[in-house]
């Protein structure tokens, strides 16, 4: 069976990273336009670059939680995949084998000019002055607002081709990963893990586990294992 995962922000607040953006619109004390667009990196790249090198620290951190594991060992009995909203690299740690990160990975750099062109971070920092190989400045591999999401037509033919699908800790409220839910086939079990479910009102064969992620995973694995 297929179990195709779709992953926010709330299952990495368990591991004490904080969410994308808080209720006050703000990110760690940020405006997030001021260091998440394209925009904000023309203006002030080093401000940009700092922020991220500081975020990067925090999930070098970090550990995975129970969640995290729980989802890895799903794979001992299921065909498992994940598609992430998160930058971190909590899945891959905890074990996962099959994750498509919808918005980068913060452990990665990019190239300012051709973002396929990814490399690995030595250490936390991303330095000015360190080039890709075409001479341009090296920036976080992530997706800013007003980029393209160059994963999401990948992430939807994931979904297409589940047999169950799972969403943990996100509200649907960013899109276009909010619109991935649309892609799995209607009859389809939909699990949602989360404390306050989102509106799904328009899909059927919906399941809800209103709890966090690491205890709605435990109830979900139960359910899973005993048929």
């Amino acid at each position: 069976m297929k179990v195709v995962v779709l992953t926010g922000a709330g299952i990495s607040a368990e591991s004490g990273l904080k969410t994308f953006r808080d209720a006050d619109g703000l990110w760690e004390g940020y405006n997030i336009y001021d260091v998440a667009t394209p925009e904000a990196w023309e203006r002030n790249p080093e401000l940009v670059q700092a922020f991220y090198n500081e975020r990067r620290k925090q999930v070098l951190a970090a550990i995975p939680n129970r969640a995290h594991q729980l989802l890895a060992e799903l794979e001992k009995d299921f065909d498992v995949e994940i598609v992430t909203q998160n930058i971190d690299d909590l899945h891959e740690r905890a074990g996962s084998a099959k994750v498509t990160h919808l918005h980068g990975v913060i452990t990665r750099s990019q190239s300012d000019l051709r973002p396929h062109l990814t490399y690995p971070i030595t250490g936390s920092e991303i330095k000015m002055g360190e080039l890709c190989e075409l001479g341009s400045q090296l920036r976080p591999h992530v997706v800013w607002f007003g980029e393209a999401v160059p994963m999401i037509e990948v992430a939807a033919k994931i979904c297409t081709k589940a047999d169950l699908f799972v969403l943990i800790g996100t509200s649907l409220a960013v899109y276009p990963a909010a619109g991935l839910i649309d892609f799995v086939p209607r009859e389809v079990n939909k699990y949602i893990i989360d404390p306050k479910t989102p509106d799904v009102k328009r899909y059927q064969n919906v399941i809800t586990i209103e709890k966090n992620a690491v205890n709605g995973m435990e109830q979900l694995k139960s359910i899973l294992m005993n048929g």
